[in-house]
């Protein structure tokens, strides 16, 4: 058990995740001038917390095990497909939901006219689909960065 609270590259990921997700708030209020706490659980947005995790995982094995060791290999390789599938088909199915939800409501819209329809409780009447699934390459980027410097800089206070 000791080991694993000391697993450096396990803390620098989860610190990553926490900091991208934390961090979203105040860049969204920046942007906006709305404050929405349910960012920090939610997906998609700047930075990408995946990106940040699986960066910061990376350098950390890297500072650990060297760029030629075979779970650098690993790791980097298992960071590249979350970062392109966070840009690539998690993205896409981002689109597709807000054109379904489109649908949905015009859907919904024309059946409101009908007697039935009226009867039903709200929450049978109109599921919206999750639309930040996936980020845009700016996104993955920044969280990737967020990753290397935070595994860099926790390497530097990291108790050996």
């Amino acid at each position: 058990m000791i080991d694993f609270l000391n697993n450096f590259p396990f803390w620098a990921s989860i610190t990553a995740i926490l900091f991208a997700q934390f961090i979203k708030v105040p860049i969204q209020f920046i942007a906006t001038s709305k404050l929405d706490w349910s960012l920090v659980t939610s997906t998609g947005g700047m930075p990408s917390s995946h990106s940040a995790a699986v960066t910061a995982l990376t350098t950390a094995i890297a500072l650990e095990t060297g760029l030629n060791s075979s779970l650098f290999a690993v790791s980097a390789i298992f960071a590249i497909i979350t970062m392109f599938d966070a840009t690539g088909v998690r993205r896409q199915a981002g689109e597709q939901a807000i054109v379904l939800n489109k649908l949905v409501a015009d859907f919904t819209k024309f059946m409101e006219e009908a007697k039935v329809w009226q009867q039903k409780p709200d929450h049978e009447k109109r599921k919206e689909l999750k639309e930040l699934l996936g980020h845009k390459p700016i996104e993955v980027l920044f969280g990737g960065l967020t990753g290397i410097v935070i595994a860099l800089v926790m390497n530097y206070f990291w108790v050996k």
